[in-house]
């Protein structure tokens, strides 16, 4: 069952596998940053208030806003 990349903590990795219905003004964004289906990533911070989050792909760094990370979705590594 997918879930939002939102929804992840910290150390937690996944899958991208598409995005949700109605986020088509992050969708160009988030694919021009490397976020595109079947790209495996892994979330290494989440600021205290828990905005931005930080995960890694490709062998970068990628800081997102809450509101954008949660127009991912994703399926976790371990199967969920």
């Amino acid at each position: 069952m997918p879930h939002r990349l939102g929804q992840l903590g910290v150390g937690e990795q996944g899958t991208v596998c598409g995005f949700v219905p109605g986020a088509k003004s992050y969708r160009a964004k988030l694919l021009a940053m490397g976020l595109t289906r079947g790209i495996s990533f892994k979330i290494t911070r989440v600021a205290p208030l828990g905005d931005p989050l930080e995960i890694s792909l490709r062998g970068f760094s990628l800081s997102l806003r809450r509101d954008e990370a949660n127009a991912v979705l994703v399926t976790k590594e371990n199967g969920e």
